[in-house]
């Protein structure tokens, strides 16, 4: 069954460009085209992935991207923003609520479709049939399980990866650079901030188990045993 793509853009174009290319590439494309259609569509479809743009009207994207990550049924469903901004507190503002990644305005879309794919990949569990026990932190691969204290982390598909790739390699730093080539496939070109805003949103997820990662100042990050 072809994964579902909801694209929420109030651009006619805009949508029918990021459609042709997406049906192209054999995918199923959904559209809305304002924050209230947005929501239902995104609750009654439960799409794959969906692609949102920031400008909107009645709800912007910021706003959205916050709802559907408080909603239990779509808390977990890849986010890409689309913003015609490009400062870099617009960007940091899209991870920070949620977004899995972003494309600024004009955009690729041979490259959009390029991140709908990877981020889709990133939904599956990794290839390792590894089961990581770290005192009371438990990380099960083939499962997609995060818990602590028997209790579960909810994590998204990004989230999850970041963890996994430091568990991998625990105790050993790992640089933003690596850990864009290794959790988002991408090149070292693209903005590290990116990396920062995932291991802060991880950070608060896992609570008091945020004791095993660590911040090399200057570096990256590590996943530390002691």
């Amino acid at each position: 069954m072809k994964p579902t793509i909801l694209v929420i853009d109030d651009e006619p174009d805009a949508v029918d460009l990021i459609e042709f290319n997406l049906k192209g590439a054999g995918f199923q494309v959904k559209s809305a085209h304002d924050g209230a259609e947005a929501l239902a569509k995104a609750r009654s479809i439960l799409p794959s992935l969906i692609i949102l743009d920031v400008m909107l009207p009645e709800l912007d994207g910021f706003e959205i991207c916050k709802l559907l990550r408080r909603d239990l049924n779509t808390a977990a469903i890849p986010i890409i923003m689309l913003t015609a901004k490009a400062a870099e507190i617009d960007r940091v503002l899209g991870l920070e609520l949620g977004a899995d990644d972003y494309l600024t305005k004009p955009f690729s879309p041979r490259e959009l479709v390029l991140r709908v794919k990877k981020l889709l990949e990133r939904q599956k569990a990794p290839e390792s049939k590894e089961k990581f026990q770290f005192g009371e932190l438990l990380i099960d691969a083939p499962r997609h399980i995060v818990s602590f204290r028997g209790k579960p982390i909810d994590l998204t598909a990004t989230e999850f990866k970041l963890l996994f790739v430091l568990a991998q390699n625990c105790d050993v730093v790992q640089s933003r650079d690596q850990l864009l080539r290794d959790v988002w496939d991408y090149d070292s070109a693209m903005d590290t901030r990116t990396v920062d805003t995932h291991m802060r949103r991880l950070r608060e997820k896992m609570g008091p188990a945020a004791k095993f990662l660590d911040t090399i100042r200057g570096v990256g990050y590590k996943f530390k045993t002691e």
